[in-house]
């Protein structure tokens, strides 16, 4: 019995994973592509549930309309950071902090509480959930049918997301993006606007973000003006996890597949050490401890090349 419980929680994780690799696809394309420390992310998270929440409890919208204004008002969250930095001329982090802490009163004003619950509305979960029989005909529990369908949505997104994405990053636009975070001085020598490539790749990034929070929210009934704290470390933890296991990987496509496992396998780490009775506070300081560890393999095994070599 203890081994099926562990299953469904471990199950719970998968399809809480797909829903949040949306939010480390975002991080990567500010952290890693745009080569931007965008503290944006916390903010525009918890703006695309706000919004998202908002748009169905407070105006009756369509769910999935909800999330395409979710992404857009993420998209504006960027412009608003990319402007800061480009045109005013404030650093990167104090930017992207700025517009965080701005974000923090804006999703306050947007939903007029800090919590607005959406049990008894009309999601893309309800919406699923209206397709398919009752778990008692299908011959499995409510709650895992809730779980499966939940991965099924989460699944639909993320490969969307990343087909439009890959095919976005190909264009002739997205190409000046990339090569805007490896070489800003190469791509101003080449006539290109790198302030515009910013902004651009700033409204991609927390666009992805935000669309990320209003699934969340939908999926897990409510939205809270808090819920993107620790965003960026949990998106960071996400793709490190992801580079580790995949640290071959060499292809933009084989990149983007291992942010997603990356955020499968976060889900599926914090769920077990849950279970095995882990105390919920120190979740942030195990999601710290566990980038850091991350990030000092590739140190520990380029010691261990050169004390070889200087043994040899």
């Amino acid at each position: 019995m203890a081994i099926i419980h562990y299953l469904n929680s471990v199950l719970g994780a998968t399809s809480q994973g797909f829903a949040w690799a949306i939010l480390a696809i975002g991080v990567y394309v500010s952290f890693r592509i745009l080569d931007f420390p965008d503290m944006t992310s916390e903010g525009s998270f918890a703006l695309g549930g706000s919004v998202s929440a908002y748009c169905i409890a407070g105006l009756g919208l369509n769910p999935v309309l909800c999330l395409l204004i979710s992404a857009l008002a993420g998209m504006a969250a960027g412009a608003v950071t990319g402007f800061l930095h480009t045109k005013l001329r404030i650093p990167p982090i104090l930017a992207g902090i700025l517009t965080m802490i701005a974000l923090y009163s804006v999703n306050l004003g947007i939903m007029g509480k800090s919590n607005t619950p959406l049990l008894a509305q009309k999601t893309v979960l309800s919406m699923a959930k209206g397709l398919f029989p009752s778990g008692a005909a299908l011959g499995i529990g409510d709650n895992l049918l809730q779980i499966l369908i939940t991965m099924s949505l989460g699944i639909i997104f993320t490969v969307l997301v990343t087909v439009l994405l890959y095919w976005f990053l190909g264009t002739e636009v997205g190409c000046a993006i990339r090569a805007t975070g490896n070489n800003e001085n190469m791509v101003r020598a080449q006539g290109a606007n790198t302030d515009v490539m910013k902004i651009i790749g700033l409204m991609v990034g927390n666009g992805l973000i935000a669309l990320s929070g209003g699934l969340v929210a939908q999926t897990q009934g409510f939205a809270d003006v808090s819920m993107g704290v620790g965003a960026i470390v949990i998106g960071l933890a996400s793709i490190v996890i992801g580079e580790v296991i995949f640290r071959r990987a060499i292809s933009f496509a084989t990149r983007l597949i291992s942010i997603v496992v990356g955020s499968i396998i976060y889900r599926i780490i914090i769920a077990s050490v849950l279970y095995m009775g882990f105390n919920s506070n120190n979740l942030k300081l195990l999601t710290a401890v566990m980038v850091a560890a991350a990030l000092s393999i590739p140190v520990f095994k380029k010691d261990k090349v050169r004390i070889e070599r200087e043994e040899d």
